[in-house]
C-alpha cells in the first residue's frame, strides 16, 4: 500500500511504496547515470536548489560528513539540480563531494518535474528526497518547504529501517 508524500508546492510527488520514477542524468563528471541501472543496492536521491547556495552546501556537507551512513548499507546518493555539470564539478571539487551531482540541467528540470519538486515559478528544484530500496522503490519521501534545510536524523532513521 502506498502512502502519499506531503508536498508544500502542492504537486505529486511519487508515494512511499511506489516504484521510483526513473531517469538518466549527466553527473560532475559528464557520465551518465541511469537510476534503474542502479538496482540491486539502494539508492538515496537528493534534489537541492543551487549549488554554491548556503543551505545546499550545508546539507551535502551533512552527506559527506557521514558518507559512512550510505556506504554502510551499500546506499548510492545522488544528488540531483538543475545546475550545469560543469558548475557541479567546481562545487564537488571545491567541497570535496565523492558522490555523484547529477545536472537536470537539460530538459530543464525534467527528472525535478517527476518527483514533484520543481518549482516552475523559480525554476528551481526544491528540497526533496527520496530513499529507494534495491528494488526501485521508494521507502521514504520528504519534499521541504522553500528554505527549510532537512532533518539529517530523518536519513538516520529512514536508513535504519531500509537496513531491518
Amino acid at each position: 500500500m502506498s502512502q502519499q508524500v506531503a508536498n508544500p508546492l502542492g504537486l505529486v510527488s511519487p508515494a512511499v511504496g511506489e516504484e521510483a520514477p526513473d531517469f538518466t542524468l549527466v553527473n560532475q563528471f559528464g557520465e551518465e547515470v541511469t537510476l534503474s541501472a542502479l538496482r540491486g543496492r539502494p539508492a538515496v536521491v537528493v534534489f537541492f536548489p543551487f549549488a554554491f547556495s548556503g543551505i545546499c552546501t550545508g546539507e551535502l556537507c551533512e552527506i559527506r560528513d557521514n558518507i559512512s551512513l550510505f556506504s554502510g548499507l551499500d546506499a548510492r546518493v545522488l544528488a540531483v539540480s538543475v545546475d550545469s555539470k560543469f558548475a557541479l564539478r567546481a562545487w564537488a571539487d571545491q567541497q570535496r563531494y565523492d558522490f555523484d551531482l547529477l545536472a537536470d540541467f537539460w530538459p530543464h528540470g525534467a527528472a525535478a518535474r517527476a518527483y514533484g519538486v520543481f518549482d516552475e515559478e523559480s525554476g528551481m528544484a526544491v528540497r526533496g528526497t527520496f530513499i529507494l530500496d534495491a528494488d526501485g522503490v521508494v521507502r521514504y519521501g520528504v519534499v521541504n518547504p522553500r528554505g527549510q534545510a532537512r532533518d539529517f536524523e530523518a536519513y538516520r532513521q529512514a536508513l535504519a529501517e531500509l537496513a531491518e
